[in-house]
């Protein structure tokens, strides 16, 4: 076999590898055998090291608790996502009323946190099923764009983590989402510019039909301003 049909054959088994076994967030294999506080104290120190590298004097009363406050954050707030045992509970329900009909959630406010750079991500996501059979809280559809939110994340990877974990929640493919997001990291940073978000969405089982995936992006552009 010659070299260039090699390379392009595996090229091509690398990306379908990746697209169908990498939506999970990478973690090591021992990622939660320490507690919380024995995180924010190892976070805590590496925080204070950086601070000072960086020239800060963190005798200042302005600075002093930063590392500890970065800490508590990264574990217990921004990064709490990566902890299986904050994942909301969905309980689902018969669909006793026999509604047929896709269900759209939209404008779903969304905080992320890139993992290239470590800077946010905020933008919305809008997030719509079709039931078989069962229905899921509509405050739990938030909650789990909430909890996939809160990590490091890559857009990519986000859409499809929400989609995969509804569809496995209803039991049906019938499960889409789009997110429109600002990176700061392309915002604030690098070329600094400040008008561009990124869009990006996940259609399954119905929802690649073009007239329900016009419907469901139909959807989420009416006006909902109350």
């Amino acid at each position: 076999m010659k070299l260039e049909k090699l390379i392009n054959e595996n090229i091509i088994q690398d990306g379908d590898e990746h697209f169908s076994k990498n939506a999970k967030t990478p973690l090591i294999k021992d990622a939660f055998l320490k507690s919380d506080k024995e995180k924010i104290d190892i976070i805590q120190n590496h925080m204070k090291s950086i601070l000072e590298t960086l020239g800060m004097d963190l005798s200042d009363d302005s600075l002093k608790g930063t590392p500890l406050r970065v800490a508590k954050m990264f574990v217990n707030e921004i990064f709490g996502g990566l902890h299986p045992d904050n994942k909301p509970k969905a309980s689902t329900f018969n669909n006793s009323y026999k509604y047929g009909e896709m269900l759209v959630e939209k404008n779903i406010t969304l905080y992320s946190t890139c993992e290239h750079h470590l800077l946010p991500i905020v933008g919305k996501a809008h997030v719509a099923y079709i039931s078989k059979g069962t229905v899921v809280g509509l405050s739990k559809m938030n909650r789990i764009v909430d909890y996939y939110s809160k990590r490091p994340q890559v857009q990519e990877r986000l859409t499809l983590q929400i989609v995969e974990e509804l569809q496995e929640i209803l039991g049906t493919k019938d499960v889409a989402c789009v997110i429109d997001a600002k990176h700061l990291c392309v915002n604030s940073r690098g070329i600094s510019d400040v008008s561009s978000s990124t869009v990006t969405s996940e259609f399954g089982g119905s929802f690649n039909q073009v007239d329900k995936k016009r419907e469901f992006l139909d959807y989420i552009q009416l006006d909902t301003t109350f």
